[in-house]
């Protein structure tokens, strides 16, 4: 995969493509509940001012992930 990071590594207002999610149990699973499955399309918009967690726009929604969840979503920069 090219250009793949995990999410928590984004900067302000990047855009990218959920390439792969490693979480495990229940946490996985609320993940897929708020629609964040392969080919999802996720805009970083910002960090909480000290750092964790961050706001992502995914399918209509702003969703905070903290950095601990969000390392263990691969993603794809585009």
């Amino acid at each position: 995969m090219k250009n793949t990071v995990s999410m928590c590594r984004l900067e302000d207002g990047a855009r990218c493509r959920v390439s792969r999610l490693m979480n495990r149990g229940s946490i996985r699973r609320r993940l897929q509940d708020i629609g964040l499955i392969e080919g999802t399309e996720v805009l970083c918009l910002n960090r909480s001012p000290s750092g964790d967690p961050a706001a992502y726009f995914i399918r209509g929604a702003v969703i905070a992930i903290r950095d601990e969840d969000a390392s263990k979503i691969i993603v794809e920069r585009i």
